[in-house]
């Protein structure tokens, strides 16, 4: 297989991180994903990562009625350290140097981000994962996602998800959910198609970032997705 993009972003789910658990990490699944990330940069391709903290914490979805929403997102964008922490672990045990940027400010436990030492961190030959967020509340991961992969000017972000695509509906209710193979930004948003939020949607659009969604439980998804062998659905204009 051959890798068709040279600079990707690497989308995973806090709750991809905890197998058949819901929640916490299963160090299985961990250690299953680091081997493939390591082959993805070994085969030349420059990765980035942002992983959502779901199985921790969902910001304003877990938050109790006593929390303000400000609150509850600080505590979600804290889960996505804990996750990165731990996949950073994971990838330098598999042989891939990895840094770590956070959006949200805990320097203890990892660099502030900075666009400038990021892209120097990739230009190193290192996997760099972007944590906290954007440090602010009320963005979701995919919002750091696509920000975070329109300024390190990324080919494509790849989010890894529990289904094989983009459905009209959830096919895991709905036998006859209808998949696409490419849909544009604007039927995304104009349908409301439940694949990302629409901040992110917009984002893309306007920095004209392609979208792949693929499913994460795929032996080998990743060095697939980055050679477009992965069954998957494009997001463009």
């Amino acid at each position: 297989m051959k890798p068709i993009y040279t600079r990707v972003l690497l989308k995973l789910s806090g709750e991809g991180l905890a197998g058949e658990n819901k929640s916490g990490v299963d160090s299985t699944v961990v250690e299953r994903l680091a081997a493939e990330i390591s082959r993805v940069r070994k085969a030349g391709v420059q990765v980035c990562l942002v992983v959502g903290g779901g199985n921790f914490f969902r910001g304003a979805k877990n938050a109790a009625d006593f929390m303000d929403r400000s609150v509850a997102d600080q505590v979600g964008m804290m889960a996505t350290v804990m996750n990165s922490l731990i996949l950073k672990s994971a990838l330098e045990a598999a042989d891939c140097p990895t840094d770590v940027y956070s959006g949200l400010a805990v320097p203890q436990a990892c660099e502030t981000y900075s666009f400038r030492h990021a892209k120097a961190s990739l230009e190193a030959g290192k996997a760099v994962i972007f944590a906290g967020g954007t440090g602010s509340p009320y963005f979701t991961t995919d919002t750091c996602a696509t920000l975070r992969a329109a300024e390190m000017h990324c080919d494509v972000l790849m989010k890894a998800t529990q289904v094989d695509g983009v459905y009209d509906s959830d096919p895991r209710s709905n036998p006859q959910a209808k998949r696409y193979d490419s849909v544009s930004y604007s039927e995304v948003i104009d349908k409301r198609l439940k694949v990302m939020d629409i901040t992110a949607v917009a984002m893309a659009q306007e920095a004209n970032l392609p979208i792949m969604i693929f499913a994460q439980s795929e032996p080998d998804a990743i060095i697939k997705a980055v050679c477009g062998e992965v069954k998957h659905t494009i997001i463009k204009a």
